[in-house]
């Protein structure tokens, strides 16, 4: 019986691994790509948080709300030490992730998309744009210079996600879709975060719906989470790889990108250390602990 309780388990997860990546997929925007570019079938997918971007990105949008009294420092501070004890056990647990994906409900329900996209769109002007890392930027615009179409694949909230890929010209993002209602989160997530297998799926089922081979696509990351999405394509890249992933690019002849510095790596501090999903969950636990909060007559 417990053999097959794992089965169960392990099929529920695929189960939901294959949903949110076909859910990021369904829900990409495409506004680069409505024109055929002159590659059609090769495209070039970027992890985000290390990979793109200095730190996790759902972090600074987190600095950002706590700059609007959403939640306090203190919270912030304390949100991002438990994200560091998180990382140093290894990779992120299945249990860390159902955690994350509980508490990722809390952090949208109720809440309107447009509220959502509005304020990313200052927070990453405040808190993101200066952290974009100069060599990642130049490889994804190597890919649009061939002619090729430039994805982000993050666990990033897909409304987020777009907006930074908005910003750097790029085609179009993958990220965590939640479930919306005339225009209001519902407090579900279809599927589970976009997180090591569902990336691939995402990827994937992108593939198919825009006539990409994958064997000509190259995706880049800088973390072993995202092995099944580099095995997909035919070119993996390690960007600033994590010392697992770097084990494994050595040991698959893959290309190794690092672009960090002693001194950039004091200025990342602590939100380089912190998983995609983890940080999902702590920041949304948080987050509505700070609007249970707010919400309550003064007295």
């Amino acid at each position: 019986m417990p053999r097959l309780t794992r089965l169960m388990s392990r099929d529920s997860r695929e189960a939901r691994a294959v949903l949110a990546g076909t859910a990021s997929a369904a829900a990409a925007e495409v506004e680069a790509a409505l024109t055929v570019p002159p590659d059609p079938t090769a495209a070039a997918f970027f992890d985000v948080d290390n990979t793109v971007m200095m730190g996790a990105s759902i972090y600074h949008f987190a600095k950002g709300l706590s700059s609007r009294k959403f939640f306090t420092g203190r919270d912030l501070a304390a949100f991002a030490w438990q994200q560091v004890k998180f990382r140093v056990g290894g990779r992120e647990s299945h249990e860390g992730m159902l955690a994350a994906r509980e508490a990722a409900l809390a952090f949208v329900a109720g809440k309107r998309v447009d509220e959502l996209v509005a304020l990313s769109e200052e927070i990453y002007d405040e808190e993101m744009s200066e952290r974009i890392w100069s060599g990642t930027r130049a490889l994804a615009q190597m890919h649009l210079d061939a002619g090729q179409r430039v994805w982000l694949v993050t666990a990033t909230p897909v409304e987020l996600a777009a907006i930074i890929a908005h910003r750097l010209g790029l085609t179009g993002a993958l990220g965590t879709v939640a479930e919306v209602h005339d225009g209001v989160y519902t407090g579900r997530l279809v599927g589970e975060p976009l997180h090591g297998p569902a990336k691939a799926e995402a990827v994937r089922a992108l593939a198919v719906r825009e006539g990409l081979d994958l064997d000509r696509c190259t995706a880049y990351s800088d973390s072993i989470n995202d092995l099944p999405m580099l095995s997909l394509v035919g070119r993996g890249i390690a960007v600033n790889p994590d010392t697992a992933l770097k084990m494994e690019a050595r040991a698959r002849g893959w290309e190794i990108r690092d672009f960090r510095t002693g001194r950039k790596a004091a200025r990342i501090g602590v939100p380089t250390v912190l998983g995609a999903g983890a940080v999902v969950g702590g920041l949304a636990a948080g987050m509505a602990l700070r609007r249970s909060r707010a919400a309550r007559p003064p007295r």
